[in-house]
Order: C-alpha cells, then sequence, then structure tokens
C-alpha cells in the first residue's frame, strides 16, 4: 500500500451517484399516453394492471395509499363508487377522489374477476410477505406501463401518475388551491413545488413573448 498521501493532483475524481439520470420530479404523463397505456392494458387483457392503472390516475393517491386501498373504501354493496375518501398514511389527513366511469368498469370487472371481498385489500399481493402489493411492486409495473409506449422508465416513477391529473386540472383551471384539496397537501406551497407550477408559468410567458 503506498504512503504518497493524497493530493488533489492524485485523487481519483469521483463519478456523481446521479450521472445520466433524471433529478427532480418525474414529469406527468401526456393525454396521449394515459390512453396507449389503456389501450395496451385493454388488449392484453391484464385486468389489475388497468384497474390499478385507472385508480391511480384518477385518486392521485400517494404509492403507499394506493396499495394499500381495500374494496370497500371504493365499492359497497358490489357497486363501485363515484367518489371516495382516504386516511393518507404520511399526513394522517383524509382525502377525496373521484372515479371516473372507465375506472369504475375496469375497478368493477377487476372486483368480479378476482372474486375479492369488501374487507380484503383491492390489489392483494401474489408474494407471502405481504398481504397487499407493494409499493416496490407498483413501481416496477409503472416501469413496465411506460415502457410498453416507448418512454424511457429511468424517466417516469409513481409519482408521474400522481401528479397526471393534478397538472392536467391546474393547467385547464389555474386552481392552486382545488388542486392542493386534491391532492391532501397541507400548504400551498407544497402544492406549488409539487407540479413546478411556477417554472411552467415562466416557460409558458417566455414562449408567448417575442423580442
Amino acid at each position: 500500500m503506498s504512503d504518497e498521501p493524497r493530493t488533489e493532483q492524485n485523487r481519483k475524481p469521483r463519478t456523481p451517484w446521479n450521472k445520466g439520470k433524471l433529478t427532480g420530479p418525474k414529469p406527468p404523463l401526456k393525454v396521449r399516453e394515459i390512453w396507449a397505456i389503456r389501450i395496451r392494458l385493454q388488449l392484453a387483457q391484464r385486468r389489475r394492471d388497468l384497474a390499478l392503472f385507472n385508480l391511480a390516475i384518477d385518486s392521485k393517491l400517494r404509492g403507499c395509499d394506493l396499495v394499500a386501498l381495500r374494496v370497500r373504501d371504493v365499492a359497497h354493496s358490489g357497486t363501485v363508487a363515484h367518489r371516495a375518501i382516504v386516511l393518507q398514511h404520511k399526513t394522517q389527513q383524509p382525502v377525496q377522489f373521484e372515479l371516473t366511469d372507465q375506472t369504475r368498469e375496469s375497478v368493477a370487472a377487476w372486483i368480479t374477476y378476482a372474486k375479492l371481498r369488501p374487507d380484503g385489500f383491492l390489489f392483494p399481493s401474489r408474494v407471502r410477505q405481504s398481504p397487499h402489493l407493494t409499493t416496490r411492486q407498483y413501481a416496477r409495473l409503472v416501469n413496465r406501463w411506460v415502457a410498453m409506449v416507448g418512454l424511457d422508465p429511468a424517466d417516469y416513477g409513481t409519482h408521474s401518475l400522481r401528479r397526471t391529473k393534478a397538472t392536467l386540472i391546474y393547467r385547464r383551471t389555474k386552481n392552486l388551491r382545488a388542486v392542493q384539496l386534491l391532492l391532501g397537501h397541507r400548504k400551498l406551497e407544497s402544492t406549488v413545488r409539487y407540479l413546478g407550477v411556477e417554472v411552467e408559468d415562466a416557460l409558458e410567458i417566455s414562449e408567448q413573448t417575442e423580442v
């Protein structure tokens, strides 16, 4: 072993852990990408994945809350509800969300196909170690879904699905307070940071300004 002291000249340069990786918030999906994924899941008859994907978009829930949903959280007496309310694990605050017709249909089809009980988990795990789908398994599914439509899985994640509808709502209404309630954020500043709306608005203004 060399006794030569480590200096700036002989110290090997360290490679940043995030070199070549996209950092910061994961981008939301575009409408055409949402439909492209839906169509592929429908054609492949992947009922669970279709129900999970649709519910992820509509609910805007964090992955940990989404995978822990029970049948009774979204369905009553065999009928999938138009709205649901869930207690968030991170904040312990309730959040409400709507279920569109296509989401209700896909969730109902999955419940019937899998013969799920009202008190059971909506997305039970296929491994013994966990009673329901884990967030890691969910993340792997998201990677698979985006790859199906030609997107780079490294650029997207579970928060891409959480941000998708919230971003669309903000762009159409510019109503930050509404988006804050839908995401279950305690502070408006959290919603601003999460959506990156200040940056988006600045870019839109810049694009519309000719010099």
